[in-house]
């Protein structure tokens, strides 16, 4: 049974009230999948724009079946060559995220396998969409060998 975008909504609220009065530390992956210069990005059902896809580690999971999984699970795709390519720390709205940021060659075809995700799409590197976070856009600049950014952001 599909969860309505409401109720996504409101965990996501209740999720940002639990940070900022326990100020939990987090370990989650973001998947740069990539294929013909493009990069896939979803849209959740519970907030605005566009962002890789991931999520937080389960018990007992490593990093990399993380982000195979989140891949699956959000967009359909299965990763062939998946690789470690960078780390991120988050320190906005209470939080301290760490988001481990991985470079996958995807397979198959792409599609939304989550209730919490409204769509997935392909992007051009160099037309990413305007409502591109600029942690999405910071994580796929690193790709491209920008500097990745340390300390807070």
């Amino acid at each position: 049974m599909k969860a309505p975008p409401a109720a996504y909504r409101v965990a996501n609220s209740v999720r940002r009230v639990y940070w900022r009065l326990f100020n939990p530390v987090t370990i989650g992956v973001r998947i740069a999948a990539i294929d013909n210069g493009k990069v896939l990005l979803v849209r959740h059902t519970y907030m605005r724009g566009w962002y890789l896809p991931g999520g937080g580690l389960k018990a007992g999971e490593t990093l990399e079946q993380a982000a195979r999984r989140e891949l699956r699970e959000e967009t359909g795709l299965r990763a062939s060559n998946i690789a470690l390519v960078g780390a991120f720390t988050n320190m906005q709205g209470g939080q301290t995220d760490h988001v481990l940021l991985f470079l996958a060659t995807p397979e198959g075809e792409a599609s939304p396998s989550s209730p919490e995700i409204a769509e997935c799409r392909w992007f051009a590197l160099d037309a990413l969409p305007e409502d591109c976070p600029p942690g999405t856009r910071r994580r796929l600049g690193a790709l491209d060998g920008q500097p990745m950014p340390t300390g807070r952001w």
